[in-house]
């Protein structure tokens, strides 16, 4: 492997040999990122172990187990649902066949929601996670605002079941609610957060995404027609604008290339002070507002 760093060569050989295939399918930088995340997550070496010469042997079984992750990750299968986990925020949440994915964009949105000051003093705090998948934002949410009371819908079973999976293993208590965004109801209830990454991915852009994400990834969490590419905020506005309290916030995620539409969207819904903010790449992709 042309330019490899130290730490690929303190491999032992026979390991670094089974890595190889990785080399051919992904750009150096995330295999070798890969090749990091396998060892410390799957078999306990670190980039440390390795650059000290605290070599070990991986047993039969243990190589059988790497060979059978490499062999799936060739064949695009993402790495997280082959370890079985992904890193959100600081802390390690259940992923599956079924549940999307957890972002980087994803993080920065529940970010800005912990960072607004109010939000972080307000006491009694109600919050509705729409669209909860992995349960990864309001699970966040819960934890670090301790004070508050928080609620998560999704229409799919299987990723509602993940998701109170892992509240229970960080030991948050959430009520988790099955329900369509589309067909929202507004009971009673009276929010002071609604947040939600809905899909927003236009069938027109299938043609610039990665294999791993179209063929694993659940279509349902990703994709929306583009003769309606905000079918979703304009449920989630309508819904968020009946049941927030007065001064309550409304949080999304959007598809870059919709920012100037779904803001306007907003407004139309009656939304005053709507920022609209760009992700770490320069994207305009979250938006927050105030009823």
């Amino acid at each position: 492997m042309p330019g490899e760093p130290l730490i690929m060569k303190k491999m032992n050989p026979s390991v670094h040999t089974l890595f190889e295939p990785l080399f051919s399918c992904y750009p150096e930088g995330e295999a070798r990122a890969m090749v990091r995340h396998i060892l410390e997550t799957r078999f306990g070496i670190t980039c440390l172990d390795l650059c000290m010469g605290r070599k070990r042997q991986l047993s039969s079984e243990e190589r059988n187990d790497l060979q059978n992750i490499v062999e799936r990750l060739v064949q695009k299968e993402p790495l997280q649902y082959i370890l079985g986990q992904a890193d959100f925020c600081g802390r390690t949440f259940r992923v599956a066949p079924g549940v999307l994915i957890p972002r980087p964009e994803t993080e920065e949105l529940t970010e800005w929601i912990l960072k607004d000051s109010h939000v972080s003093t307000s006491p009694d705090l109600r919050i509705i996670d729409i669209g909860t998948g992995s349960g990864c934002i309001a699970i966040t949410l819960a934890l670090n605002l301790p004070h508050a009371r928080v609620t998560a819908l999704d229409i799919s079973l299987r990723a509602l079941d993940i998701a109170r999976e892992n509240a229970r293993t960080h030991g948050c208590d959430i009520d988790f609610r099955t329900q369509d965004i589309l067909t929202l109801r507004s009971d009673d209830d009276a929010w002071d957060i609604v947040v939600s990454n809905p899909p927003y991915v236009c069938e027109h852009e299938r043609s610039t995404m990665e294999a791993n994400v179209l063929e694993y990834e659940p279509a349902s969490a990703l994709f929306v027609p583009d003769n309606d590419p905000l079918r979703f905020y304009r449920a989630i506005g309508q819904y968020a604008f009946r049941t927030l309290k007065k001064d309550g916030l409304l949080y999304v995620e959007i598809n870059r290339a919709y920012g100037p539409e779904t803001v306007a969207l907003f407004r139309r819904t009656g939304f005053r002070e709507i920022e609209l903010r760009k992700d770490a790449y320069g994207n305009e992709r979250m938006i927050k507002c105030r009823k």
